[in-house]
């Protein structure tokens, strides 16, 4: 519910990514969003109002002499009580209605006569999408203060491929999310590991841990939301990397070393999430090691490099977090590592408390001692975490 309270006016343009919008209430409602759709004449020839008034539970605005308001000021009132405006599909039309100020209609009115943020997600044909006029006008409505969201690449409707597709519901409802989060990290580079590392036995086996990764994933989008720019190091897992970080995909803990220490120097922050393997193959097989081929194969394991206290190390480094996962004696082992490896800031947990799972339990050490968050799914408790960090570094 991380809407949960937001008044939003959804508008409607017309366009046949007009039928996602109706997913786009559905969506916006399940994350605690009040919303109230206004349409333009051409959406309803896509959708109708009955379906947006059934979704979310409100009468929809389409003219703008609407006699249901009292002051016959449907444009003012609608904007008045919304914390934002989100256009979704923005045709070219309405682009340029809305850059040059156009008032001809209840949307573009509305628009003009707005207190509240404007996000527009275009949605059009990619040659519709990439001509002059269109760019200027996306040029001027971002210059004015107005939020881009896409568009997409891919195949249209009518049949070409190309950029202008309008995001999908699930990505403008992040768009939005994170919009309204608190702007803590703005302008940060932030570099986080995060997932299990894989430590090859043949080609087809390893060592590896039960790391799901949820963890890192939550924080990396925690810092993306507080306008950090997000460099993501992550481990096999099976989920999508959150939107707006660059992931890299790295399997054993070598190949994360490098690719973390070629870019901790930029970094202004460095949170090492990942459950990293202490060791790995020194024998590794070239091929697949059989059964028969002379009993139990010796493993011999050699050490691996300690990513985090080499980050620590570096001079003029990031801030580092660290993360500690315990079965026992949690503040003990917590503050010994992060005394080992001379990090501001770590983050501990027990294994039985969260390890794999949704939710987790976390207790934050840092030089003025412990700082347990009450249990929490882990998109809430990397929030905390993000919050935490952004105080001790000055940024908030």
């Amino acid at each position: 519910m991380e809407l949960q309270g937001k008044r939003i006016v959804l508008g409607v343009t017309g366009g046949i990514a007009a039928y996602k919008a109706a997913e786009l209430v559905r969506l916006l409602g399940k994350q605690g969003a009040e919303v109230q759709v206004a349409m333009t004449e051409a959406a309803m020839h896509f959708v109708t109002p009955t379906t947006f008034q059934a979704l979310s539970g409100r009468p929809v605005f389409t003219d703008q002499w609407d006699a249901r308001m009292p002051n016959a000021m449907a444009h003012i009132d609608l904007s008045r009580q919304a914390d934002c405006i989100v256009v979704a599909p923005a045709s070219a039309d309405f682009l340029a209605r809305a850059a040059h100020g156009f008032a001809d209609g209840l949307l573009a009115t509305m628009v003009l006569a707005r207190d509240c943020p404007l996000l527009v997600a275009p949605a059009m044909n990619r040659q519709m999408w990439e001509s002059p006029a269109t760019q200027r006008n996306v040029a001027q409505l971002a210059a004015d203060g107005v939020a881009i969201l896409g568009p997409a690449c891919g195949e249209q409707a009518c049949g070409e491929v190309g950029a202008g597709r309008m995001l999908e519901p699930e990505e403008i409802v992040e768009e939005v999310v994170a919009f309204f989060a608190p702007k803590v990290l703005a302008g940060r580079r932030v570099l986080i590991t995060a997932g299990p590392t894989f430590e090859a036995i043949d080609p087809v086996r390893g060592i590896t841990n039960l790391s799901s990764g949820r963890m890192g994933y939550a924080v990396a989008r925690a810092a993306r939301h507080a306008g950090a720019e997000v460099t993501l190091v992550s481990g096999p897992v099976g989920i999508p990397a959150p939107q707006g970080v660059d992931r890299i995909d790295v399997l054993g803990a070598l190949d994360m070393h490098a690719a973390v220490m070629a870019r901790a120097q930029a970094a202004d922050i460095f949170i090492g999430v990942a459950a990293v393997a202490d060791y790995r193959v020194a024998n590794a097989a070239g091929h697949k090691l059989k059964k028969d081929e002379g009993g139990i194969p010796p493993v011999e394991l050699i050490e691996n490099p300690d990513i985090l206290a080499e980050v620590a190390a570096l001079t003029d480094g990031p801030f580092c977090v660290g993360f500690a996962a315990e079965s026992h004696n949690l503040e003990e082992y917590a503050q010994a590592k992060r005394r080992r490896k001379n990090i501001p800031l770590i983050a501990g947990n027990l294994i039985q408390d969260g390890f794999g799972s949704d939710d987790n339990r976390l207790v934050l050490f840092d030089d003025t001692g412990a700082h347990p968050l009450t249990p929490a799914p882990k998109s809430v408790l990397a929030r905390q975490l993000v919050e935490h960090i952004a105080k001790l570094t000055g940024a908030a």
